[in-house]
């Protein structure tokens, strides 16, 4: 089950399991169940500490309980946890074997105070980069607190639970029955749904900050870079995101990032971060910007108010707020979104095995979209509005060759249908001739790019007329002591590489701003790391 060097580790990482826990199988006659037996069985010989128990009640099957010796954790697979999910295994083997998560222990105290009794489902896919995240997350709270309880299930292993439930798109969290969330979440945000105090808490926290000498809104790959670069200069640095990664951890795949050979974007991001946490810099995650006022005169900070009431302060700011999928804007898309309408094939194409989906968009990523898909479901449908496919022509050679792929060019998307659950199909109109086409399916895919994130900032810096921040060469916007970086600005070619020179640009035009705008008064608590 386990390859030599994936079993070395595993054996590795056990080694830091400080009590006894038990593996307690709930399986059948289906191979499925005799695939986790193989894995279950596999990790027992990994570790006196562990033990397996195949006398498992659980109306799922297969599934598993991870427990300690004794004691009913809640925590458990309906799954064969491999893929993306072999790392929630192993944390979740960790955690229930007394190893310590790395969360602050004010996070720690938040999740064992909760008041209530809490039971999740998540619904996930094993090819989803996204639901780890939640996986884990869900995981740790039922590891720290005997009143919340959490499985985690494999779509295509109870498909029918999904069709019930008419799941289509993953991760999806029930709590106690009732629909919780969907779509990536960080243990906090889950945190401030369940924790009706959190909110209120968070704001005080926050609002109690020193003013900061550069504050980044936004921590993608620019947001990231302008934080190395402004705290290797020993000024008080800070970041306020609402995930620190942004669209890298939507990102399957990353092969051209320079001195990266190969890397996979969750992995990428958890390194940005690592690294902006080594310069000693104010990381402020699952948090949303609502307003940005500029300073009441010379030297004095900027002030940037959060969605929760807190106000932070500082003498300059660095907007990376990077950029969002672009929708269509037709009847259908937003009714039937996660019910049929979907942003990314990786994570839910699992979903639509043998079934018919649509993609909406001829460019690389529409294009790699349908050849993804074209391996999982029955038939993929093309659409896309210009007179030629916009993708790379190895891709489209590529698509050319898949034989259940039907391309349609000069073709408008006017509608999304559906009956009243889950999408069951989509109009086009033919550009040329005027004449409407209805192609039934159960998904569609949109992959149309992006729209920059930046709303909030109408009225306040010069915008493009299609929403980007205009930047100078420096990455000053028209806001004094404002900058601005990456995909939420008009710098044309949205890379990851570009938008980590122009986070490390913008950082040092805020530097040279501060070096040429004396203070008002002197700049508080600042890093001790020392500058380049």
């Amino acid at each position: 089950m386990l390859d030599a060097t994936l079993r070395t580790q595993l054996q590795a990482h056990l080694q830091r399991l400080i009590q006894p826990i038990e593996l307690v199988a709930s399986l059948d006659d289906r191979p499925a169940s005799a695939e986790l037996r193989e894995l279950l069985e596999e990790i027992a010989t990994l570790s006196d500490l562990i033990r397996l128990r195949l006398d498992g009640q659980d109306e799922r099957r297969p599934s598993f309980s991870i427990n300690r010796t004794g004691a009913d954790i809640g925590l458990r697979f309906a799954a064969i946890p491999m893929g993306h999910e072999f790392t929630s295994l192993v944390l979740a083997l960790l955690q229930a074997g007394g190893h310590p998560p790395r969360i602050d222990d004010e996070t720690v105290a938040q999740i064992r105070t909760l008041d209530g009794d809490f039971v999740f489902e998540t619904y996930m896919s094993l090819s989803c980069h996204n639901c780890p995240d939640v996986v884990q997350a869900l995981n740790l709270m039922a590891v720290l607190n005997p009143r919340v309880r959490h499985v985690t299930i494999d779509g295509a292993l109870f498909q029918n639970e999904v069709d019930a439930r008419q799941i289509m798109a993953v991760p999806a969290v029930y709590l106690n029955g009732q629909p919780f969330g969907s779509g990536r979440m960080e243990l906090a945000e889950i945190l401030a749904k369940v924790d009706r105090g959190a909110v209120a808490r968070d704001a005080a926290r926050l609002a109690s900050r020193p003013t900061f000498d550069v504050l980044i809104v936004g921590g993608g790959p620019a947001g990231a870079a302008a934080a190395v670069y402004a705290a290797r200069k020993g000024i008080r640095t800070g970041v306020v995101a609402e995930c620190f990664g942004g669209q890298t951890l939507d990102t399957l795949g990353i092969e051209n990032y320079l001195s990266v050979l190969e890397t996979q974007g969750p992995t990428f991001a958890a390194a940005m971060e690592a690294h902006a946490r080594a310069y000693g810099v104010d990381i402020m995650n699952g948090q949303r910007v609502s307003d940005i006022e500029p300073a009441a005169g010379p030297g004095e900070p900027i002030t940037v108010t959060l969605e929760n009431g807190a106000q932070l302060h500082s003498r300059t700011v660095i907007l990376s707020t990077g950029a969002r999928w672009r929708q269509v804007g037709v009847p259908g898309e937003a009714e039937y979104a996660n019910k049929g309408v979907a942003y990314c094939p990786h994570c839910d194409g699992p979903l639509f095995k043998g079934k018919k989906v649509a993609v909406i968009g001829g460019g690389n990523s529409g294009i790699e979209a349908a050849i993804d898909l074209a391996g999982l479901v029955d038939h993929v449908t093309v659409v896309e509005f210009a007179d030629r496919l916009k993708a790379d022509a190895v891709l489209i050679d590529k698509l050319a060759t898949l034989p259940n792929v039907v391309v349609h060019t000069n073709a408008q998307t006017t509608e999304i249908t559906g009956d009243g659950q889950k999408v069951d199909g989509l109009v086009f109109k033919d550009r040329a001739s005027g004449e409407l086409h209805r192609v039934d399916l159960s998904g569609v895919f949109v992959q149309i790019g992006l729209v920059p994130n930046t709303e909030f900032l109408r009225g306040r810096v010069e915008l493009s007329r299609h929403g980007e921040v205009i930047v100078d060469d420096r990455g000053a916007t028209s806001l004094p002591g404002v900058f601005a970086a990456g995909d939420a600005t008009t710098v044309p070619f949205k890379q990851i590489i570009i938008a980590a020179g122009d986070g490390a640009k913008a950082a040092l035009g805020a530097f040279d701003h501060l070096m040429r705008t004396p203070a008002a008064r002197p700049s508080e608590a600042r890093s001790a790391v020392p500058a380049a």
